[in-house]
């Protein structure tokens, strides 16, 4: 090669790829998992032990392991102490909450497929058992956790009732495709406008249910979603306010941001729980424990992320803003149409975990006297028939489902927002 040749070539430019090999299923095997000896005895020293670890704990989970105290008190690890004349008001309000949920999926999915498409002839939608199998490959966590509680249930009103919210959202999400193209761009108000609705069922009414009485499983997926709903608007104010150039706005922000990332959670709901009652006159009546508590979580989570949404504005490149700016967009266009559709998009990975502790971090109601679900474990193990036996390691394990389940979700959803914007690719 000679000294043009060499000039010639681009400097940086990326090595061609090796050539693509397509193994059979043994030619893998043997390539992955038996190169050498040293592999070949690793492979079978972990298989043996993965093996036994699995065998030990099937047979304690199929076998050994008393799930009675489960299944007894299935209704204290769903939904603690609500009534049982007015569970009818969950299904109202889950039915409502489904409808609107797959109205607004519906619609969304076909407007960005004509953003995609560029209102071209759509391919051909795939057959009925194969849109099954991809539902069920993307949430089949969340399936397995409901195919097990369903399993524990001894009337079988729980389980037509979980088939009837899966054929309404199926209905729905097919009728949100239909949605007039004028409409499509606000079907982000119809899960907002569903979920006021089905709090409005559950606690409207002389009958209805007071927050304070919420529990178990209802209590957990409530307080998450509020404190999701009312944490990230806040945290992206206060990111942008520690990013302003206005000073005392700026120091306010970092001040917040600051003194609630010091604080602990735990302190925080003892606080709203018990000290906020004496900042109310007696002619007030102050708000309930559950709203204290979402209150605080809402403050706490809100500093982590401002922090979070920080980080990926700043890595946002100056020249974002300056092509904006060229373009002629105000300061709050170039925002909310140039920098902050990249800067959440880079951050989809840390604030889906954040959203995934503050689902963990529910099980610290009970320090505020709420039947979180670690707190049923408990209680349900002190009853008469099941005191002494050494049975909460059980319920434990029944409790740890319920969270995998709904973290290993929201991770899988995050992992496939992220392919589908090409996060780390473009």
């Amino acid at each position: 090669m000679t000294a043009t040749d060499v000039l010639a070539e681009p400097i940086g430019a990326p090595e061609p790829e090796p050539p693509r090999r397509d193994l059979t299923p043994r030619q893998w095997v043997r390539a992955n998992l038996f190169s050498s000896p040293l592999n070949s005895v690793l492979t079978v020293v972990i298989g043996l032990g993965t093996a036994y670890v699995v065998y030990r704990l099937a047979r304690w989970a199929f076998v050994t392991a008393e799930w009675a105290v489960v299944r007894v008190n299935l209704r204290l690890f769903m939904v603690g102490f609500f009534p049982v004349d007015q569970l009818w008001r969950l299904w109202v309000a889950l039915y409502v909450l489904v409808a609107t949920c797959g109205l607004a999926a519906g619609a969304l999915a076909e407007a960005s497929r004509r953003v995609a498409d560029g209102d071209e002839e759509p391919a051909p939608r795939p057959s009925l058992p194969r849109r099954v199998l991809a539902a069920l490959h993307r949430f089949w966590p969340a399936v397995v956790c409901v195919a097990v509680i369903l399993g524990f249930t001894r009337t079988p009103g729980p389980t037509v009732g979980t088939v009837g919210l899966v054929v309404v959202g199926a209905l729905a999400g097919a009728a949100g495709r239909r949605v007039p193209r004028p409409l499509q761009r606000w079907a982000w108000v119809l899960p907002i406008a569903g979920l006021v609705a089905a709090l409005q069922v559950i606690v409207a009414g002389e009958d209805g249910v007071g927050w304070d009485r919420w529990g178990g499983l209802h209590l957990a997926v409530a307080a998450t979603i509020a404190g999701v709903g009312l944490a990230f608007p806040l945290g992206l104010l206060l990111a942008l306010g520690r990013r302003s150039s206005l000073r005392a706005l700026r120091l306010v922000s970092i001040a917040y941001i600051e003194a609630f990332r010091a604080v602990p959670l735990v302190t925080l709901l003892f606080l709203g729980g018990y000290m906020v009652g004496y900042l109310f006159p007696n002619t007030v009546e102050p708000p309930s424990f559950l709203v204290r508590a979402v209150i605080a979580i809402t403050l706490f989570e809100a500093a982590y992320i401002a922090e979070i949404v920080r980080g990926g504005l700043q890595a946002v490149p100056r020249g974002q803003y300056e092509a904006a700016q060229a373009l002629g967009l105000s300061p709050v266009g170039v925002m909310r149409l140039v920098v902050l559709p990249q800067a959440l998009r880079a951050v989809i990975p840390a604030m889906v975990g954040q959203f995934i502790s503050l689902f963990k971090d529910t099980s610290l109601l009970t320090i505020i006297g709420f039947l979180e679900l670690i707190e049923v474990t408990r209680i349900v193990t002190q009853q008469d028939a099941f005191r002494g036996q050494g049975l909460r390691p059980i319920a434990l394990a029944f409790v740890g489902l319920i969270y995998w389940a709904g973290c290993s979700t929201m991770s899988r959803e995050s992992q496939r927002l992220e392919r589908r914007l090409g996060v780390g690719e473009r």
